[in-house]
Formats: structure tokens, C-alpha cells, sequence
């Protein structure tokens, strides 16, 4: 029976077993080398209290700190939720990662 995937799926290379993980958004078990992991940085507050916290406050410089989350997806709902896309079978074949966006300065 042909392989739908050089590696598939996972990228377990003589390891035997993986210990499991739970998906953050539906708690599926999933094998942690076959989990789509993300790397979430985000403020503690929206952008309108940010605001009013910058006023209300008595530092001109104070950055306010920013709340880091590292996601874990199961492969159905990062396809449900487009962290990763659906590709073509020539799309398959290419392996190296997309460029990343350009990081924005203030």
C-alpha cells in the first residue's frame, strides 16, 4: 500500500513511542512529534485599556507585559482553524518553511 506521506505524519525517526498530548482547543490525544505547535504571544490587555493603563499611570516608559502560550493543535482542527492549509500533492513535496512576515517597527 503506497505512503500518503514521506514521514507519515509524524516526525517520530527511531524513537519506538511518543508521549501523548491534549489538543488546546477540543483535548484529543495526540502524539506530541505529530501535534501542530504554535508559539502564541499576546498582550495581557486590548489595545483601548492599554491605552487608559498608559495614562492612568505613573511611568512613561512602562511596558506592559505580554502573555506568552505555547498552543497545541490536533491535525483536524489546525486544518479547521487554517493554522496549517491543505496542500496539493506537488505542494507536498516541498519542504522547506515558508518565509516568515516581517516583524513590524513602531
Amino acid at each position: 500500500m503506497p505512503s500518503k506521506r514521506r514521514n507519515n505524519g509524524r516526525s517520530k525517526k527511531n524513537k519506538g513511542h511518543v508521549c501523548a498530548v491534549r489538543c488546546s482547543n477540543c483535548s484529543r490525544c495526540t502524539p506530541k512529534d505529530k501535534a501542530i505547535k504554535r508559539f502564541q504571544v499576546r498582550n495581557i490587555v486590548d489595545a483601548s485599556s492599554t491605552r487608559d493603563i498608559k495614562e492612568a499611570s505613573v511611568y512613561q516608559q512602562y511596558q506592559l507585559p505580554k502573555l506568552y502560550v505555547k498552543v497545541v493543535y490536533c491535525v483536524s482542527c489546525a486544518i479547521h482553524a487554517r493554522v496549517v492549509r491543505v496542500r496539493s500533492a506537488a505542494g507536498k513535496k516541498i519542504r522547506t518553511r515558508p518565509e516568515r512576515p516581517a516583524m513590524r517597527k513602531n
